[in-house]
């Protein structure tokens, strides 16, 4: 045995594939075009991973706008007039805003996974995104003729095929991208907003077998966008109780960034069940400086004091880019990080002696 390392997602995408976007916008260049670039930039981030010893990879997200969108993407019944998330440094991202049901995913994540094992010799995880933050495309004031009994009806249908698709096409993994759950405790500080949330995830959960579930994590932070996030400044201790009771087999920590890890890793010890698997955040995607191996074996026998490490892994606090056109970390920048990761926990692994 030795201890799991994976990355969260997200990695900056490649200047190629940059320009082709932007080349694609303008006209400049047909949609077969586009899609040679994005292939040829997933088949370059998962050669760069495996040569690096990554024991899994994902596909960067190269050929999503955003880890957060991708489902709605081709929808026409969408306007732009959706929630804000704001974050730190004063920019903001805004999600579309639903006009008319019945709700549909317009893209699934197997297809990116599909594309992903084409190229990959080791095995491949999958990202999407979880239905509470989907929610938040249903207009508060409601749409005649489709309440919102029905979309939320829909969206979980939509949500558990979206992962059951990735399951059955051989994801090592499916992580649910739970950013919002922070976010939540901020816009409503009663814990409702944030309960509404765990309620939705788990209604999706629950239709899914204990075997699946092992093979389902879910991942929070408190956004990285820019080199900002939106909710950093809301207690870990307000979110953990809460998020262990979501019914998946693993958990992505965001804890790197954190300013008094010990005192998050006993809430972790406190609230997580021991079926659960635990990965910790050992490198910062939003520090421009590179942690060595030696911080991350660290960090990673700190963890151990408080998680067996039969249930620790490692990963990345959140992803590189959730967002296509974030240029805050360069793509070098981040596998250099992640190489500083996979080195530093098969350190603390020999320490560790698993």
């Amino acid at each position: 045995m030795t201890l799991p390392t994976e990355l969260i997602g997200s990695l900056p995408r490649s200047a190629q594939l940059l320009a082709a976007v932007e080349q694609h916008a303008a006209g400049q260049i047909d949609d077969a075009s586009l899609a040679q670039q994005r292939q040829d930039a997933v088949r370059d981030t998962i050669a760069r991973l495996e040569a690096l010893g990554s024991p899994v990879v994902t596909d960067g997200e190269q050929a999503k706008s955003s880890f957060a969108t991708y489902p709605l993407e081709g929808l026409t019944n969408l306007a732009p007039e959706g929630a804000v998330i704001p974050f730190a440094d004063g920019h903001t991202r805004q999600l579309p805003l639903l006009t008319a049901g019945p709700f549909r995913y317009g893209t699934y994540a197997d297809s990116y996974l599909l594309a992903a094992q084409q190229f990959a010799r080791v095995p491949v995880k999958q990202a999407v995104i979880a239905p509470s933050a989907i929610s938040l495309i249903y207009p508060a004031d409601g749409i005649a003729g489709y309440p919102r009994e029905q979309f939320v009806a829909d969206l979980v249908d939509q949500a558990e095929q979206d992962i059951r698709r990735c399951l059955r096409a051989g994801a090592q993994r499916v992580q649910i991208d739970f950013t919002e759950g922070r976010l939540a405790l901020k816009l409503d500080p009663s814990g409702g907003l944030l309960d509404s949330f765990v309620a939705l995830n788990n209604s999706v959960l629950e239709r899914f077998s204990d075997e699946d579930r092992a093979r389902i994590g879910v991942h929070t932070c408190p956004g990285g966008d820019q080199d900002s996030t939106h909710s950093a400044d809301v207690d870990y201790a307000l979110l953990l109780p809460r998020l262990f009771t979501l019914r998946a087999g693993a958990f992505y920590l965001e804890l790197a960034a954190e300013a008094e890890p010990r005192r998050v890793l006993d809430l972790v010890a406190k609230h997580a069940g021991e079926d659960q698997q635990i990965f910790v955040g050992v490198t910062d995607p939003i520090d421009p400086v590179v942690e060595t191996a030696e911080q991350v074996r660290d960090r990673v026998l700190t963890a151990a004091e408080y998680i067996d490490p039969t249930r620790l892994g490692t990963c990345d606090d959140c992803g590189f880019a959730p967002f296509a056109d974030d240029l805050s970390t360069s793509r070098e920048t981040a596998f250099a990080k992640i190489a500083a990761r996979i080195e530093g926990t098969a350190l603390a692994a020999v320490a560790l002696g698993v």
